[in-house]
C-alpha cells in the first residue's frame, strides 16, 4: 500500500496533475475549512522567494490579489502555469491585479525556480501547508525531486507537502471573488484575467 501511495504521488509531481480534493495532511479532528465566494478571505503571511516575510495584510486592498496554489516547483504542468502567468504579466497589471503563487516548495527552491523561469511575480514558501489550509486546500506529503536550476545544473529540492491546483482571487475590499478547483495550468492567467475584464464591465 505504501509503494502504490508513493507511486501516485510521485506521477503527481512529474505531471503537475491537480491533487485529489478529499486528500488533505490535517488531522482527522481538524475543522477542514471550505472557503467560498463573498467569504472574507484569511490574512496570512509567508515566506518569499528573496526569504522575506510576505504579508497579505500590506497587499490586499491595492489591487486585486490573485493566490494560486499549486503542486510543485519544476515539475511539467506547474511550468507551464508560472510560464503563462509571466506571459501575460503586464496585461495583468494593467488590469489592477497582483500574482502570487503558492507551493510546499521551500523559498530557496522558489528562487532557483523563479530565476530558471524568469518569473516577475512573487512566490511564497508553504512548506508546513499552513497558508494552504487557510484556504481549505488539500495537500499531500512531499518530497524529493531533481530538477536542473538557472544554469542547467542538476539539484535535489525538497518539498515540503504538495498542494493542489487552485487559484483563488481576492478583491480590493477583502473578500474572495474567485475561486477555481479545477485548474487548467496553461489557461489560469487568462481564465483569471477574463473574469477580472467582465467584472468590471459590471
Amino acid at each position: 500500500m505504501r509503494s502504490l501511495a508513493r507511486a501516485t504521488l510521485v506521477g503527481w509531481l512529474l505531471t503537475g496533475l491537480t491533487l485529489p480534493t478529499g486528500s488533505a495532511t490535517a488531522a482527522p479532528d481538524d475543522k477542514a475549512i471550505d472557503l467560498k465566494v463573498g467569504d472574507a478571505a484569511p490574512a496570512f503571511e509567508a515566506i518569499d522567494d528573496t526569504g522575506k516575510p510576505w504579508k497579505s495584510a500590506e497587499h490586499v486592498g491595492k489591487s486585486y490579489l490573485v493566490v494560486y496554489f499549486y503542486p510543485g516547483d519544476f515539475t511539467p504542468g506547474c511550468t507551464l502555469q508560472a510560464q503563462k502567468f509571466r506571459d501575460n504579466m503586464n496585461m495583468l497589471r494593467d488590469q489592477g491585479i497582483e500574482v502570487v503563487g503558492v507551493s510546499g516548495d521551500l523559498a530557496a527552491t522558489h528562487d532557483l525556480f523563479k530565476r530558471a523561469q524568469k518569473l516577475n511575480f512573487t512566490l511564497l514558501a508553504d512548506d508546513e501547508g499552513k497558508l494552504a489550509k487557510q484556504f481549505g486546500v488539500p495537500a499531500l506529503p512531499g518530497a524529493q525531486v531533481k530538477a536542473k536550476d538557472a544554469d542547467g545544473k542538476l539539484v535535489t529540492v525538497k518539498r515540503g507537502v504538495t498542494l493542489a491546483r487552485w487559484t483563488f482571487i481576492i478583491g480590493k475590499d477583502g473578500k474572495v471573488l474567485y475561486k477555481n478547483t479545477k485548474v487548467n495550468a496553461v489557461e489560469d492567467s487568462q481564465q483569471v484575467a477574463a473574469f477580472i475584464e467582465k467584472l468590471e464591465k459590471k
